[in-house]
């Protein structure tokens, strides 16, 4: 449950940087401001662009590596309690062939011929 939480914090993280960025644009845009302002704060904006995807590729990357952890702690349990549940199976078959052999012969008995 913890684990959802996390994931859903990432993908918070990510819509904010995204809807951040798109609000500035639309800031920008919609300003009245001249053409000059404009075009240097369009190009501090874009300046800015490889840091704010430098951030979302560090903040993607590790969401991906707690995820992938994660997947293998899931898997690493899951193949253990199906390797418990084929030894208790094993155990059980071994346990019950001798009473199930004893029963086919006691139903169908050898002529002596």
């Amino acid at each position: 449950m913890a684990d959802n939480r996390s994931g859903a914090s990432g993908a918070f993280v990510v819509g904010m940087l995204l809807g951040a960025a798109a609000g500035a644009v639309t800031g920008l845009m919609l300003a009245p401001r001249s053409g000059r302002e404009t075009r240097k704060l369009l190009k501090k904006s874009a300046d800015a662009l490889p840091e704010l995807a430098e951030d979302l590729s560090s903040s993607v990357q590790l969401q991906a590596g707690r995820l992938s952890g994660k997947a293998v702690q899931n898997w690493d349990g899951t193949l253990t309690r199906l390797k418990q549940a084929i030894a208790v199976g094993v155990e059980a078959s071994q346990r019950e062939r001798p009473q199930a052999e004893a029963t086919e012969v006691a139903s169908h008995p050898r002529d002596p011929a």
